[in-house]
């Protein structure tokens, strides 16, 4: 499943620790925004791993579920493309 992760955190503090968490599950698509392609099992330990970071009381962080035919739906304008499972995986 695709995940949106965005973000607005104003210590710089927190917000690199939430940014190093998230590079462990997915891909920097802007400043404060991740696509990240995770199971299950990784889903939970994304929700773990940001869950023990303290937000400030007005810091923001938001985790959205794409389905499959919103992915399809995604339009780009500029470089990149919506990440996507790979077709064949090398064991």
């Amino acid at each position: 499943m695709l995940y949106l992760v965005c973000y607005d955190i104003s210590d710089d503090k927190v917000r690199n620790r939430v940014s190093e968490r998230l590079l462990d599950f997915g891909a920097r698509i802007q400043e404060s925004v991740f696509e990240c392609l995770l199971d299950t099992q990784q889903y939970e330990r994304m929700i773990a791993a940001l869950g023990s970071i303290r937000l400030d009381e007005l810091d923001k962080l938001r985790i959205y579920r794409i389905c499959a035919n919103c992915v399809e739906a995604v339009k780009i304008y500029g470089p990149g493309e919506v990440i996507r499972d790979p077709e064949s995986y090398v064991v």
